[in-house]
Formats: C-alpha cells, sequence, structure tokens
C-alpha cells in the first residue's frame, strides 16, 4: 500500500449510487466538504432523480454519470464508494480497483460466493484496499469485544444464537425492481432477503466477532436453513438457520420481516467462562463473566457513519480497513448456504396471514409467528423441530468445499 499521510490536497471521490443508502453517504459528505478535506469528482447512478441531494450536487456541478466506466473515461477518483443494488457490488468494485481507486463497498459484499472471490482477487491485484461497509464492525464496541474475544477472555466461543423481527410493510417491497427477488430482470443473481439486506448486518457479525484475527471472520462450514415467505415476493420474507462455524460454534439465526413485535437484534454467545448479549437495537452489548462480573462495549450503533470516515483516513495512510473481503465473505457464503438448503421457498399457510393498513401501504404478519421463533431462540431448535405444522426442514450443505452458487 502507499502512505498518503503527509499529503494535503483534497482526496478525490466517486459515489456510485446515490439513492437509497448512497444517499446517505451523500449527506454525511455534504454536511463536512466545507472543511477541504475531500472533493466528489463525479456521481454514477442511472436514475439520478431518487437522489434527495440531487439539486444541491448540480449547484456544486459535480457530473453525473449512467455507468462507472463512462465516469472513469473522463476522471480519475483516489476512492470509490459503492453503495448501489447488491447485483452490481462485484463489477463495480472491480472496475474501481482496477482504475485506481480505493472502494469502500456496501453490504452485502455480493450476491454471490463466486463474485465475492472475484472481488477478493481483484483487490489483491491492485495496490488498493477493498472495504465492506458492516458498520458495527467499525464501531468501538465490537472491536473492543473482539479483542476481548481473542485474547481469550472468555474462553472457547460454544454457540452463538440471534433473534431479529423487524416488520417491514408492502411499501418496502415495492420500492424497486429488486427487492425480495432471487435474480433482477436482467438474469443477475440479487438474492435479497433479511439475510441478505435488513439483517446481513447481523448475520455477518455471528461470524466476525469469532473470527481470528482483526480483519477476518469465522467460516460456516454446516449449514440447514428453513426458508419461509407471506408476501408475494420471489424470495423469503422469514429465515430459521442453523449451522456450525470452522471452529466447531453452533450458531442459530432467526429473522423475519412479517413478525408483529419489531423486536432486536437480540444476541447471545455462549463462552466457557462467560455469556456475551445484547437485547435490541440503540442497547449496550454486554457481558457477563463466570465469575458474576459485568462488562459494558457499548452501543455499535452509535456511530453509523464511522465506517466512511475510517475509510476516508485509510485512503491517506494506505492501511487496510478492518472489515475488507476476508471479514465479509463469511456473510455471502452462508446466504449461498441458506439459499441451496431449500431452493424451493415455503408459503406460510394464507389462512395465519394478518393483513394490517391499506393496500399498497400496509403489511402482512404471521398469526403466531413470534411466538414459535422466541421459542426456538429460548431453545436452540428449528421451527420444524418444534412441530410447527406448516414448517419444513431444509436439506444440510456442507460449505467447506462450497465453490459457487447456486452449487446444486
Amino acid at each position: 500500500m502507499k502512505h498518503n499521510d503527509l499529503r494535503s490536497e483534497p482526496v478525490s471521490i466517486v459515489l456510485c449510487g446515490i439513492g437509497g443508502m448512497g444517499a446517505v453517504y451523500v449527506q454525511a459528505l455534504l454536511e463536512r466538504i466545507e472543511g477541504g478535506e475531500f472533493r466528489i469528482e463525479g456521481a454514477v447512478d442511472p436514475v439520478p432523480e431518487r437522489c434527495p441531494q440531487l439539486a444541491r450536487l448540480s449547484e456544486m456541478k459535480i457530473p453525473i454519470y449512467s455507468d462507472l466506466e463512462s465516469f472513469y473515461l473522463r476522471r480519475e477518483a483516489e476512492f470509490a464508494i459503492v453503495s448501489s443494488p447488491i447485483q452490481f457490488h462485484a463489477s463495480q468494485t472491480c472496475l474501481a480497483l482496477d482504475r485506481g481507486s480505493h472502494v469502500l463497498c456496501e453490504k452485502p459484499m455480493a450476491a454471490t460466493i463466486q463474485d465475492a472471490r472475484r472481488m477478493a482477487r481483484a483487490r489483491e491485484g491492485a495496490d488498493r484496499w477493498l472495504a465492506i461497509g458492516y458498520q458495527w464492525s467499525f464501531s468501538a464496541a465490537i472491536q473492543n469485544l473482539k479483542a476481548d474475544i481473542r485474547s481469550g477472555l472468555f474462553g472457547r466461543p460454544i454457540r452463538y444464537k440471534c433473534l431479529y423481527l423487524w416488520p417491514r410493510d408492502e411499501a418496502y417491497y415495492g420500492r424497486n425492481d429488486w427487492a425480495g427477488k432471487k435474480r433482477n430482470q436482467a438474469g443477475a443473481w440479487v438474492l435479497d432477503s433479511p439475510a441478505n439486506n435488513a439483517m446481513a448486518h447481523d448475520l455477518h457479525n455471528m461470524f466476525y466477532v469469532l473470527g481470528g484475527g482483526i480483519s477476518r471472520s469465522a467460516v460456516p462450514v454446516e449449514i440447514e436453513a428453513e426458508l419461509y415467505r407471506a408476501y408475494d415476493v420471489e424470495n423469503f420474507d422469514t429465515a430459521a438457520v442453523r449451522g456450525r462455524t470452522d471452529s466447531g460454534v453452533e450458531f442459530l439465526f432467526l429473522v423475519s420481516h412479517v413478525s408483529r413485535a419489531d423486536r432486536g437484534p437480540i444476541f447471545c454467545c455462549e463462552f466457557e467462562r462467560g455469556t456475551v448479549f445484547c437485547e435490541g437495537r440503540n442497547t449496550d452489548i454486554k457481558a457477563r463473566l463466570s465469575d458474576g462480573s459485568l462488562k459494558t462495549y457499548g452501543c455499535p450503533d452509535q456511530e453509523p457513519m464511522k465506517k466512511l470516515w475510517d475509510c476516508f483516513g485509510s485512503v491517506r495512510t494506505g492501511a487496510p480497513p478492518v472489515c475488507g473481503p476476508d471479514a465479509a465473505m463469511s456473510q455471502t457464503l452462508c446466504v449461498n448456504g441458506m439459499q441451496d438448503s431449500m431452493p424451493e421457498i415455503v408459503d406460510v399457510p394464507r389462512d395465519l396471514l394478518i393483513r394490517e393498513g391499506l393496500p399498497g401501504q400496509g403489511r402482512i404478519r404471521v398469526e403466531g409467528l413470534d411466538e414459535i421463533f422466541e421459542r426456538g431462540y429460548a431453545s436452540g431448535q428449528l421451527p420444524s423441530e418444534m412441530g410447527v405444522p406448516w414448517a419444513r426442514r431444509g436439506r444440510k450443505i456442507d460449505l467447506r468445499t462450497y465453490e459457487r452458487f447456486p452449487a446444486l
């Protein structure tokens, strides 16, 4: 890596995707742009009208291109922020690395493990770094927790479980043409789901905190999944997943967009000499050690854009950020294994669906789902193991030699 810590000229930035999550990056940058530390060389978005700050970008005479190739034909950027839809992460990241930009790519890393590995190879072939935007990984709370786990404070990890119930409405699935899809209209894999979008952070974090190095994650080696849907979408809106990591840690992941309650993320990681837990959004991560003492790590959601400013600092120093491809790839591998475990999504019986609100603006919830998942979280069981009539068991998938999705 090249070290630029003595440089004083502004860092040049290209924004790839300026709607949705991209608009969050735009706002954060505009709030600090007067400081002169960076300049926005250009933005890339085929539908820039979705960006709330479009008028401001136009006033600043920031050029907007329909694709990233067009930008690089005319300009250069030291730092590319890729916050486009999932199906474009791999191609845009690889192009940006090839053209000399460091890259912060939003989560998830990619739709498929083969694309994630292609991104990792592109990083290795460039004198540049690649970061993936899982903001918890950049937080002091997670970094301090990970350091204590690595130091052996809690002893050997035994099991990790996570429950996240986050209701979403019909507008959520209607906000674009790929929400809830396995593939987009052009046939590219998207695999949009709770596990690969809204709760991707929580799935990634299970592996990240158990990783052997600051920029590494534990790797899932075996998985079985039960995937369900209540909404009229192609992919699942509810998942119950159990698996095992390369170090023998059992993990359980229970998530849904069709619950009654908005509850989570709740997680608990059991160790030989203590338990690490969190009771929900905007709450502190805590650890109870076997001697009865309690340690508090803080809330990992306090600084959601720390990832941006840490990466900005890394452009100047050349030091790679904490969450790169080696850390983020486990989430992609797990999601691919989930989809292969149950390639045909199971429809929840219609007589269990409760519709609330006006058509097109309302939401669907599944009767009894909250209680089923809460029991599963407490007992470590999947719905099919608890005798839920509509539940179906997925096949076990061996991820140790998993090369590409779909594997079956």
